[in-house]
């Protein structure tokens, strides 16, 4: 008799994805019977003899396209943070099909007419939003092509999705390629827990000294804390021509230029075949924006307000590396060091000295409460299946009249580690939705990935004050996804949501970072457990808008850097001219140039490959709606003579505005919120530059 076969991880009828027993060797075999569902599933609801009936399609297709989904955000997200040679020959192998499937989905024009003899007025007003998303979802991708059109905007989106897929591979082997070993003299100014990591990493390769790299938690304290400018100057170069023909050695062959060329002229070709002048304007259309137009003149009057900021800002540290550092002509790595000596110079303040206070599992439980407190719900540990051991499992819970009530789920995974890609985000496991082949009521799961440094010597992970606002930043993408009251899966949580918009929760979250009656209850010194004292919140608080003219041309740059690479008349598709454009818009918005070998576009992963294109500028976009958000619990504070955790407005922002999700459109929510439209000036308040 036959042992039985071992199942398939990725097959197997479970309510969470088995992170533990997925294995690169499932993937392919599991992919394959997904999408053979799948398209069995469209082919039954596209038959003559199907009714056009929303909770018919959705019971069989729905069904079917929802379990493929969450198979392959389990692989993608490993892929995202344990990634291996072998899982990803498996997970290149398996997407061409499954973008194949996915675009076929998208432009099947028997499908397209079953969602047009639908009748909305039928429907809910969830259903009634999610089929109008729909219908300008099959124009966009493609329904409307016939013959050699259709044919090939599909080869276009298999190409792209594999491009895409390599430039992220691209930059992850770029950064984990370069390591430097150096002697704790080098060191000098470098914090304590830095060196200790750093230190530690070398041990764990048997050898001497320090191990330094381009993650992050390591990258940045060593330029602004190293003493030596030779140093900065070496993970400098290195950091900045990652994925670029400026590599050194063998690292050049990551060099990303050839492929964001043919990423930008494949966006171009999709473009023209949808009728657009550019990508740009495909972008934009199911965004709040209406024009790339709109959002440039967005984008320059903002950099307009923000110049004179960011003009005294690099005068005055032009002045303090002359008088006080003997750095007479400041050279790109020097900014770095020269602006954290200024804050401790003129604020007495330096990170260092917050840091701390701020220790991992303090934080996480300030945060927590600061959650449970405004939005009346619970947050508890829970299990489930994990791919490392850092990762924890929580709930959110609500206590109703009948009861305990589960809101939703989610995964932490907080440490930087090679095979994770560098960044911080959020992305969904499962959505909320009442399942139409059961009648159940799903809950909605999410990721929250951020990259910090890990304890050392037995110690809590230490973060920075800008690992914490990191940390909220995330957590509000989280509730925006698990807090949804929607019960239909397409426009619940953050499904149908316009992305410029998306980044409102997220953003609003940041906030509490800066409130003492906040912060008091979220920190605890490593050694002592003391609190935060209040003068070092004063100075952190006094240096809060720090160069924030620098830092708001810098995202403006970036915006308008890519807006314009995604609006030209014919695409830029060869190295020399992106770096044109990218001078151009320098010399238009920056007070600072960086030197000629830089290529930071060349890992620039928002927009290359992280849905972001012809998108960057949300983050701009969406904090002026977040600051508004944010003025109305000021507002509140101070008509009690309370802080800024007003369960009032806490309860009606999270009715107007997550527990909606993409049910309607966001201006709409925002306008249930404060009752109108959103206005730039509590943001200029926010940053300094009223």
């Amino acid at each position: 008799m036959n042992a039985a076969a071992p199942t398939n991880a990725l097959l197997a009828p479970a309510d969470l994805p088995l992170f533990d027993a997925i294995t690169p060797a499932q993937v392919v075999p599991a992919m394959d019977t997904l999408l053979a569902d799948a398209s069995a599933a469209l082919e039954r609801v596209t038959a003559a003899d199907f009714p056009a009936d929303w909770a018919g399609i959705a019971r069989v297709l729905d069904v079917a396209t929802e379990r493929l989904g969450r198979a392959w955000g389990a692989i993608s997200h490993l892929n995202s943070v344990a990634d291996t040679p072998e899982l990803r020959a498996a997970y290149n192998e398996a997407l061409p099909k499954v973008t194949e499937f996915w675009t076929r989905l998208g432009a099947d024009e028997r499908l397209y007419a079953q969602y047009k003899a639908m009748d909305p007025a039928k429907l809910t007003p969830e259903q009634a939003q999610a089929h109008k998303n729909a219908m300008r979802g099959f124009v966009l991708g493609g329904a409307e092509l016939q013959g050699a059109a259709k044919e090939r905007f599909a080869a276009i989106q298999e190409r792209h999705a594999e491009l895409a897929q390599k430039f992220s591979e691209n930059a992850l082997d770029a950064t984990d390629a370069f390591a430097l070993y150096v002697d704790t003299a080098e060191l000098a100014g470098v914090p304590d827990d830095v060196q200790q990591a750093t230190a530690a990493a070398a041990q764990a390769e048997g050898k001497t000294g320090h191990k330094l790299t381009l993650k992050m938690p390591c990258y940045l304290p060593v330029m602004q804390f190293a003493h030596s400018s030779a140093l900065r100057q070496q993970l400098y170069q290195a950091y900045v021509t990652r994925a670029s023909e400026q590599a050194e050695g063998e690292a050049v062959k990551f060099d990303n230029t050839a492929i964001m060329g043919e990423l930008l002229a494949l966006r171009h070709e999709e473009a023209r075949l949808l009728g657009h002048r550019h990508f740009a304007d495909v972008s934009l259309v199911p965004k709040m924006a209406e024009s790339p137009e709109q959002v440039m003149g967005f984008l320059r009057d903002l950099a307009k307000k923000a110049r004179p900021y960011a003009e005294q800002d690099l005068a005055d540290m032009r002045s303090f590396a002359s008088e006080q550092l003997g750095l007479k002509d400041p050279q790109p790595w020097d900014w770095p060091y020269i602006g954290e000596k200024l804050k401790e110079a003129r604020y007495a303040f330096s990170e260092q000295e917050v840091k701390p206070y701020f220790t991992a599992p303090k934080v996480l439980a300030g945060l927590f409460q600061i959650i449970e407190t405004l939005f009346e719900v619970a947050i508890r540990r829970d299990s489930a299946p994990v791919w490392h051991p850092s990762v924890e499992f929580y709930r959110i819970e609500r206590s109703t009249p009948a009861g305990v009530q589960l809101v939703g789920q989610f995964y932490l995974d907080p440490s930087a580690r090679t095979g994770k890609r560098g960044g911080a985000w959020m992305d969904d496991v499962r959505a909320r939705w009442l399942r139409p082949d059961t009648g159940a009521l799903q809950t909605p799961v999410a990721h929250l990935v951020c990259n910090f440094a890990e304890g050392v010597n037995g110690k809590p992970p230490l973060l920075t004050h800008d690992d914490v606002i990191t940390l909220f930043h995330e957590f509000g993408h989280g509730l925006h996804h698990m807090l949804t009251q929607v019960n239909e899966r397409d426009v619940s949580g953050i499904s149908g949501v316009e992305w410029d918009a998306v980044e409102l929760p997220s953003q609003f979250m940041e906030n509490f970072c800066w409130e003492w009656d906040v912060l008091k209850h979220m920190t605890a010194h490593v050694e002592n457990g003391e609190p935060l004292p209040r003068a070092l919140y004063d100075k952190m608080l006094a240096a809060k808008n720090f160069q924030s003219g620098l830092q708001t041309l810098r995202q403006v740059e970036f915006s308008l850097f890519d807006m314009l690479l995604h609006s030209q008349p014919e695409p830029v598709t060869s190295g020399p001219a992106m770096l044109a454009l990218l001078q151009q818009v320098r010399a238009e918005v920056a007070v600072l140039q960086p030197p000629a070998y830089s290529r930071t576009a060349n890992t620039f992963s928002h927009i290359f490959a992280g849905g972001y294109s012809a998108g960057y500028y949300s983050y701009k976009w969406a904090e002026v709606l977040s600051a508004d958000a944010y003025a109305a619990f000021e507002e509140a504070a101070q008509a009690a003579g309370r802080n800024t955790l007003d369960v009032e407005t806490g309860r009606r922002y999270r009715q107007a505005i997550l527990e909606a999700g993409g049910s309607r459109p966001a201006m709409e929510s925002f306008k249930a919120f404060r009752g109108r439209e959103p206005s730039i000036d509590a943001l200029l308040r926010h940053q300094g530059m009223a």
